[in-house]
């Protein structure tokens, strides 16, 4: 049962202008999903396994159970969130529904 979105972004082709994006529009709505516990932003440093990494940052949004999870993806939040996404990340990102293992 997920109670975790993981969301990779692929490699932006302008990384200025997508962080401003990401970081003064994006997340405020993404913020703003009913139920949401955490927020994680992680930059992709470096691919150890070598060659360069087909993700420039990948977000975990964080909800306490699977009924929250339910609610926050039925929200009209997230389908801003959902709809801003496809604006200035269209085609460039995918959207994991995870539980959390221990």
């Amino acid at each position: 049962m997920p109670n975790k979105l993981l969301i990779l972004y692929d490699q932006p082709e302008d990384e200025a202008a997508w962080l401003a994006h990401y970081e003064t529009v994006h997340m405020p709505i993404a913020r703003s999903i009913p139920g949401l516990q955490k927020a994680v932003i992680n930059r992709v440093d470096a691919n150890l396994l070598g060659g360069s990494s087909p993700y420039f940052v990948i977000t975990e949004l964080h909800f306490g159970n699977q009924a929250a999870f339910d609610l926050a993806m039925a929200s009209p939040e997230n389908r801003a969130a959902g709809k801003d996404a496809m604006a200035f990340a269209k085609g460039k990102f995918k959207i994991l529904a995870v539980s959390e293992q221990g």
